[in-house]
């Protein structure tokens, strides 16, 4: 069955109760955890292109031995880096969060902003990580486009976008408000639960008898 439009609505009801019984992604777990909004950024940029299961090892070893910026700048980039090796970029990020932490200090008395072009002006955050700084750590509206809610919300047929960033700005004008916020964390866990980005469990997923599963050629 072709449907000319997808079912959006539904969609966000099922997948609802279906994250109900998964593991929430890394940073949507820290806002249960009420973490800081510095301590939700700096695992943002952790995070980037890094698994969550790595991740989520590395970021309790680096708030040990600081959490805020200023205890933050007490560490060298080599103590960082030591810490941090075992995710992606790791010296690139190293340098990000001692320059984002000279900021928050120097131009925010160490709090991090709530807005999205002063997010948007510190080293290594790009639009995927002020977004979700600003959902996670504010409970501000605001859609956090990572792959996986680029590559799903493609493959329903929900919109046609080339690029993340083309993604959020068309969500923008389509998902409604009322979504915005947990859109990051239900497509995050169906990406990496079931709908993987080649051979997605198609016979596992719940949305399946409404995905319009544009580009798939391969499924399980």
């Amino acid at each position: 069955m072709i449907m000319k439009q997808f079912p959006i609505d539904r969609a966000i009801i099922i997948l609802r109760e279906f994250v109900t019984h998964l593991p929430a992604p890394l940073v949507d777990g820290m806002r249960q955890e009420n973490r800081s909004s510095y301590e939700i950024l700096i695992t943002t940029i952790l995070s980037l292109r890094t698994k969550d299961t790595i991740t989520e090892k590395v970021v309790p070893k680096l708030f040990a031995l600081a959490n805020t910026p200023a205890d933050m700048l007490k560490l060298s980039s080599e103590q960082i880096k030591h810490v941090i090796y075992s995710v992606g970029f790791y010296r690139n990020k190293a340098r990000s969060i001692l320059a984002i932490s000279h900021m928050l200090v120097e131009k925010y008395n160490g709090k991090v902003p709530y807005d999205m072009d002063k997010l948007l002006a510190m080293p290594g955050v790009g639009r995927k990580t002020a977004n979700l700084v600003l959902t996670v750590g504010f409970g501000l509206p605001g859609i956090c486009v990572d792959v996986h809610v680029h590559r799903i919300s493609n493959r329903w047929g929900y919109i046609k976008t080339k690029t993340p960033d083309k993604t959020e700005f068309a969500l923008r004008k389509k998902l409604p408000t009322e979504y915005w916020i947990e859109y990051n964390k239900l497509l995050v866990t169906l990406g990496q639960q079931i709908c993987h980005p080649t051979s997605p469990k198609c016979s596992q997923c719940p949305l399946e008898h409404i995905c319009l599963k544009v580009e798939v050629t391969r499924s399980r």
